[in-house]
């Protein structure tokens, strides 16, 4: 099989280097292009020296006619930079990732709510899809754009879709506690992100409201048949990556636990990013970090009405890089777990 030629436009971040990192061991991806305007010329290796041997490549200022000659395109860039190019690239039979947020809500005056700006592009939606493959891998195998979810969405979603899809619990009142490590605000100078700023503390940010809650309602009332009533607190932890997000919820069903475990069990025993543990288990950070991998565990408290599902992943692979190319393997017809087999970094 020939190599899918690959463009990444905006490399410079987190989410950029991360792709590289997972590209650079894909047998079956050939990164051919890789633009920043603000590092033209600035050679891949001089930038990320983990990357030294594996690409020949410098940064250039992106361009159309050359982005044309991609098989994929991954947009790793601010909001609206996706849709500003993706009708002249699908035009030219190029695919697309996007791993911002430009096509992650299909409710247009939501979006433009929350991202303040208004979106140019709604004629496009009928050639995305939403880059959840676990629930939506039939439509992304027919789309042109993907929009590969946020973060937080990716491990809630995962942790409480079985529960609405089967409508086991009260829709009207589902709390998630959100953690994150400080790779999920991005490479951006930032005071609050300082070393002496945030270490050794733990706060709660986006209470009044976080972009990635009107993505998750969305998408969970789409697969549960009903409108969710979301209460989402995220939080920042001291630590660099890693994501852990606690779903609460009140039971309509009297599912037992060993009933709910193996509901779980048998939602994901095809997947091979998600992992349900073991009844009694705890998922930490650490059990992902590095890797593609979603663990999950579920926990019907003794004595309660309360539902309660623990998942983590790293924020930065399968909340972002790693699922994407995940959706690359998906829309190539490529083995789903290609270049993804990482095991995840311990200690």
């Amino acid at each position: 099989m020939q190599k899918v030629k690959v463009g990444i436009v905006g490399g410079t971040g987190y989410t950029g280097v991360e792709l590289l990192r997972i590209l650079a061991a894909h047998p079956q991806a050939e990164v051919t292009m890789i633009t920043s305007r603000s590092e033209e010329g600035v050679a891949l290796a001089d930038m990320y020296p983990n990357l030294r041997g594996h690409y020949d490549l410098r940064f250039s200022v992106p361009d159309s006619a050359q982005l044309k000659t991609c098989d994929i395109v991954f947009f790793a860039t601010p909001h609206g930079v996706a849709m500003s190019m993706a009708a002249e690239l699908t035009d030219a039979g190029v695919k697309i990732i996007d791993l911002a947020a430009d096509f992650r809500i299909e409710n247009l005056t939501v979006w433009s709510k929350w991202y303040g700006m208004e979106h140019t592009e709604a004629s496009l939606f009928d050639k995305v899809a939403y880059g959840l493959p676990e629930y939506y891998r039939e439509q992304i195998k027919q789309a042109q754009i993907i929009a590969n979810p946020g973060c937080y969405p990716t491990s809630t979603m995962l942790g409480a879709l079985p529960l609405l899809k089967n409508n086991l619990v009260d829709v009207n009142n589902i709390i998630v506690d959100g953690k994150s490590g400080v790779s999920g605000a991005g490479k951006g100078a930032n005071v609050a992100m300082l070393g002496a700023e945030m270490s050794e503390s733990f706060k709660a940010y986006g209470v009044a409201g976080h972009r990635h809650l009107p993505e998750m309602k969305e998408k969970m009332a789409q697969i549960g048949g009903r409108e969710v009533g979301l209460t989402f607190v995220p939080h920042l932890v001291p630590m660099i990556r890693g994501m852990e997000n606690t779903i609460y919820a009140t039971m309509t069903s009297e599912m037992s636990q060993a009933q709910l475990q193996e509901l779980y069990e048998e939602t994901y025993k095809d997947e091979p990013f998600v992992d349900v543990m073991p009844a009694g288990s705890l998922p930490e950070t650490r059990m992902v970090k590095g890797s593609n991998m979603c663990r999950i565990a579920i926990y019907r408290p003794v004595g309660s009405s309360q539902v309660v599902v623990t998942s983590v992943i790293d924020n930065l692979v399968k909340g972002a890089a790693g699922q994407a190319v995940q959706n690359m393997n998906i829309l190539f017809g490529i083995d789903e777990t290609m270049g993804l087999q990482q095991v995840a970094l311990l200690p």
